[in-house]
């Protein structure tokens, strides 16, 4: 798929985090940026793009309507009148979609029953659009996915479900923790999968805004998945994007891999926990998943180390990174292996070094941000019985605001090293924009985007 608690205030926190979590699942699946890559990857420089904001219920309980305003991508489509035209279009929009229904075997019966009183969700556009203003560290981050409570219930699933892990661990050769990872992580354990009608939610994406072309397959997928009988229409509730399921997946990703693993003869990924462990092992093996290898290694990295080699294109042996003065930071030694990984310095240089494998890369894939694969890895590390991260993070860095992370793009633009248009949302164009002035000035190029390097570009 190419294609994202405990104490009430954590679990606040995970709220925030679940929308663009599972439309990273949406927006992974094409080209070009997508809500969940912004906001993860940007985590790493202190700031990917801040979550969409979870729907404040209105005061009868129902969620709140579309704000009637512009969207902030700027694209034609996500204009307040084009959406308003969209959205009155919306019926012949859908009834439109029939004869390419047909062509995938979708009976006209059941094609009118799934979509009967089918109307636009418009407030997915505020979702679908959102910039909030300020972001989290990645430390924040990995504190809120992975704690005590939730180590606590996978270790419980583990258990629970033994027979069926064994099962598919000898089946597909993917390790049980990062199955249950991501279990834990996408839905803390089947608590938080989201709540939107994913028939209605693709409609709408396929019908309104600037991603029509891409949901109309969602959407059309979802139809089959319920005409094929998988999965009842109840069932298919999740994510504005239509991520569903403990495991978080797109029509269009269940479609490529989702598995019947107890031989009753559908695949439900949502209640059924052989069929849930089976498809996301198969998820996983089809995109690479390497048997018997880890997603990576924290490192501690030597004095004066070049941080321009931190870059996932500069992979090496690990020979090669050790030559350069990389050690693990638990002490013991590499694996064997002639495999070339790359460095991430997630912390920039006051933070932890991690040497990335295959793995990493394949789970990148299911969720495309690095935060995201990183807890994943970390999270079926600790449940392994794995110790936390030997390194401290470096707390006492203030993340940076909307405003000053556009400000920060604009200054670099003026002294010629970020060629891109300013937009607040930070990338690998950004982080490489950062390490070029660094370097200018003397100080670690680690493409961290800190409150004192602003201070730096301000002049001050």
């Amino acid at each position: 798929m190419n294609k994202r608690t405990g104490a009430i205030m954590v679990a606040a926190a995970l709220l925030l985090f679940a929308p663009a979590l599972m439309a990273g699942k949406a927006f992974a699946q094409s080209s070009g940026n997508n809500g969940v890559s912004n906001f993860l990857g940007n985590l790493f420089s202190g700031q990917k793009s801040s979550p969409s904001p979870q729907a404040t219920p209105g005061p009868d309980g129902a969620p709140p309507p579309w704000s009637g305003e512009d969207g902030a991508s700027g694209h034609p489509l996500m204009t307040a009148s084009a959406i308003r035209e969209a959205a009155a279009n919306f019926p012949n929009c859908v009834a439109g979609m029939w004869p390419d229904a047909a062509r995938r075997g979708i009976t006209q019966p059941n094609f009118e029953r799934f979509t009967a009183g089918l109307e636009p969700d418009l407030r997915i556009m505020d979702l679908m659009d959102s910039q909030p203003e300020f972001t989290k560290a990645i430390w924040d981050y990995l504190d809120i996915l992975v704690n005590d409570n939730r180590l606590a219930k996978g270790r419980e699933i583990l258990a629970k479900y033994k027979p069926q892990f064994d099962a598919v661990e000898k089946a597909y050769g993917v390790d049980r923790y990062a199955i249950a990872a991501i279990w834990g992580i996408e839905s803390n354990y089947s608590t938080q999968m989201g709540d939107r009608n994913v028939v209605q939610s693709t409609a709408t994406l396929a019908c309104v805004g600037r991603r029509q072309a891409y949901f109309k397959d969602e959407f059309l997928t979802a139809l089959e998945i319920l005409n094929r009988g998988d999965l009842r229409p109840e069932q298919m509730r999740g994510s504005w994007a239509g991520a569903f399921g403990p495991t978080q997946f797109m029509p269009t990703a269940f479609k490529r891999y989702a598995v019947d693993g107890d031989g009753d003869g559908r695949r439900d990924v949502v209640d059924n926990p052989a069929d849930l462990i089976a498809s996301t092992a198969n998820n996983l093996k089809k995109d690479g998943w390497q048997t018997g290898q880890t997603w990576g290694f924290e490192v501690v990295l030597p004095q004066g180390f070049d941080f321009m080699l931190a870059d996932k294109a500069k992979a090496m042996t690990f020979a090669q990174w050790q030559s350069k003065g990389l050690r693990r930071a638990d002490g013991k030694s590499f694996p064997n292996s002639t495999d070339k990984v790359y460095l991430l310095a997630p912390g920039g240089a006051a933070g932890p070094g991690f040497l990335m494998m295959q793995n990493f890369r394949v789970i990148m894939k299911y969720n495309p941000a690095e935060a995201y694969a990183m807890a994943i890895g970390h999270f079926a590390d600790r449940l392994r019985g794995g110790p936390p991260f030997v390194q401290p993070w470096p707390r006492q860095e203030r993340v940076l605001s909307k405003a000053e992370r556009l400000e920060l793009q604009q200054l670099l633009a003026q002294r010629g090293f970020y060629k891109g248009t300013p937009d607040g949302q930070f990338g690998g164009q950004t982080r490489d924009a950062l390490r070029g002035f660094q370097a200018s000035i003397g100080a670690p190029a680690d493409g961290f985007a800190s409150s004192d390097v602003l201070e730096r570009l301000r002049g001050r």
